[in-house]
């Protein structure tokens, strides 16, 4: 099989080549130029460039360079910003799966006569009895990504491989100190690609989007402190927001935009029983009964059932109240470790 291997310059995807090289497959190895900017961090430095490179070149296959830094920039940069002037908390990773990783890349694959396309994401695909797929969790607990991979659709996951899915991590740097590849003990890279550490995330969003100075008040309207951007704070947010120390934690538990206020509460102000959502998707038919709801990357997951309530909307339903998800923010069904389906916080 002829495979087109995603290697951002990390171990995960350099050990990911090396085991489709190993089953025989043919492989070669693509390193995605997304952002033009600055970047220190993620899988846009040119450093993550030239370890990609260096690796299959120790692999013995054929390395290329795809630039998709317009796509990127419509898709993912640009409404990163968006979103944040509109209030909401985008999750950017999840929109470069949606729109590069897993279709522009996918289609790309396709026009060049590969058979399949693989990453070195922890997680791993499941074929059911009606012969559709679904993303399914990771080996490794502490490193399952199935949550950011929610968003790919039926035909791409059917030309997707995780060879790593199976291992746990210290398996995959093991294999790579075996095959004395450059990134065996490089770390793993937590931070979006486009945000440097140095000039952080207000500065960027500053460069393109009006940043509004706001109050924060209690749930009295009384004014205890400020922040410098309301369009930077996020519901169940506690740092950053010009507060006192007090005997019990205060959350943000309300944001107007509109009227630069934030309001904080105790956390159990955040409890709630439904979450609405938009944009929901079953990854194949609905599932009738609970469910496990995740709302974050490395959240737990929780009990609870889905209802579509017309025009892609749906309603999570808690067993037990949870807090509810900042808008913008995907939350994501299990059936089991098998992603049943996903949208997003409203």
């Amino acid at each position: 099989m002829r495979v087109l291997v995603m290697m951002s310059g990390g171990v995960d995807s350099s050990v990911a080549a090396a085991l489709l090289r190993d089953e025989g497959h043919d492989v070669v190895g693509v390193t995605l130029k997304l952002w033009g900017g600055e970047s220190d961090s993620g899988c846009c430095s040119i450093s993550d460039v030239d370890d990609a490179r260096r690796v299959a070149d120790r692999l013995g296959i054929d390395h290329h360079t795809f630039n998709f830094g317009d796509a990127f920039t419509e898709h993912v940069v640009g409404p990163y910003a968006t979103e944040h002037a509109a209030g909401r908390t985008p999750n950017p990773c999840i929109e470069c799966n949606r729109h590069i990783k897993f279709a522009a890349v996918d289609e790309r694959a396709q026009a060049l006569g590969f058979d399949a396309v693989a990453t070195g994401h922890h997680a791993r695909t499941t074929t059911r009895a009606d012969g559709s797929h679904r993303v399914a969790r990771g080996a490794d607990p502490a490193k399952d990504q199935s949550y950011v991979l929610h968003v790919i659709d039926q035909p791409q996951l059917a030309r997707t491989l995780f060879p790593i899915g199976h291992l746990q991590k210290a398996e995959v740097r093991r294999h790579a100190a075996a095959l004395d590849l450059r990134t065996a003990a490089k770390p793993d890279s937590q931070d979006v690609c486009f945000i440097t550490k140095v000039r952080g995330r207000a500065s960027f969003l500053g460069d393109k989007i009006p940043l509004t100075p706001a109050r924060v008040v209690d749930g009295a309207g009384v004014e205890v402190g400020s922040v410098p951007a309301v369009e930077l704070v996020t519901l169940g947010q506690r740092k950053g927001l010009g507060l006192a120390g007090g005997a019990e934690p205060r959350y943000v538990v309300d944001v107007d935009r509109a009227a630069a206020t934030v309001t904080v509460g105790r956390g159990a102000d955040l409890l709630v029983a439904e979450q609405r959502v938009t944009g929901f998707r079953w990854a194949g038919a609905p599932v009738v009964g609970p469910v496990q709801v995740q709302c974050s990357a490395h959240g737990r997951p929780e009990v609870a059932t889905v209802e579509l309530v017309g025009g892609g909307e749906a309603v999570v339903r808690w067993a037990e109240p949870q807090r509810r998800v900042a808008a913008g923010q995907s939350v994501v069904a299990y059936e089991g470790d098998e992603v049943a389906g996903g949208g997003l916080a409203s």
